[in-house]
């Protein structure tokens, strides 16, 4: 197994479908993988959708979360089951191409300008979002890159990929998807920001808005920034 793609999900029971399809072109016959769908505590028709589409596709697998735990949660629950040592990550509203998965895992694994990266970010090239989304967007990461200093464009692009053992490192909370290029360097990790394609939403309506997008951002940001001057790493002199 050499990729596990995981997508966490919250009532996207229109959109499954035509995404584990289109990963599912993408991926086969180019890499051993499998697709990790979390269902967090969905209460539309996912459940239903992913159990009719299991037989089609026979790397999808399913955890389902018995109530709604944030996208965090199952970003984590689908990295921690993932078999492979590499993990692509990728939203469940079709609105990340599942074109672009390919060609940031050869990023990450073959290419000689990123070989010591274990953390590939995408950053959303020509965003196709409402206007009022993306000005939130914008001013949630200028505060947090500012702050941060992280140099991440995007921390809301759900495309990713990054060393699934790296991630396990990293100190869990609710949100801190949101902050990953930080954690990653916090722990020492090498990281890069790609862009890639973005696409409109076509089915379902979006979970975030500019509450839980900007201001529990902000709560969120004080905390990272903790760990941040709490940080020590020693360097080893000897060892005998």
């Amino acid at each position: 197994m050499e990729l596990s793609v995981v997508i966490p999900v919250h009532n996207e029971q229109e959109n499954l479908h035509g995404l584990i399809q289109e990963i599912d072109d993408c991926l086969s016959g180019q890499l051993d993988y499998e697709i990790i769908v979390v269902d967090d505590g969905s209460s539309d028709g996912t459940p239903g959708a992913l159990q009719e589409m299991q037989p089609s596709f026979p790397g999808l697998r399913v955890i389902r979360h018995q109530v709604n735990c944030g996208q965090s949660a199952a970003i984590w629950t689908g990295v921690k089951s993932a078999r492979a040592p590499w993990i692509a990550t990728l939203d469940g509203d079709g609105q990340n191409d599942p074109a672009d998965i390919l060609r940031l895992y050869h990023l990450v694994t073959d290419s000689p300008e990123f070989q010591h990266v274990e953390a590939v970010m995408g950053h959303r090239r020509r965003r196709r979002d409402s206007a009022w989304k993306r000005l939130a967007s914008r001013v949630a990461n200028s505060v947090r890159r500012r702050l941060m200093k992280d140099n991440d464009p995007d921390t809301g692009c759900g495309l990713k990929v990054f060393s699934k053992q790296k991630f396990l490192l990293l100190p869990y909370f609710d949100h801190m998807h949101r902050f990953l290029t930080a954690l990653f360097e916090r722990e020492g990790v090498q990281v890069r920001s790609v862009a890639v394609r973005h696409r409109p939403r076509v089915k379902g309506v979006s979970h975030y808005g500019v509450g839980n997008r900007l201001w529990v951002g902000i709560v969120d940001l004080m905390g990272v920034l903790w760990l941040q001057r709490r940080n020590k790493r020693p360097v080893i002199d000897k060892e005998d």
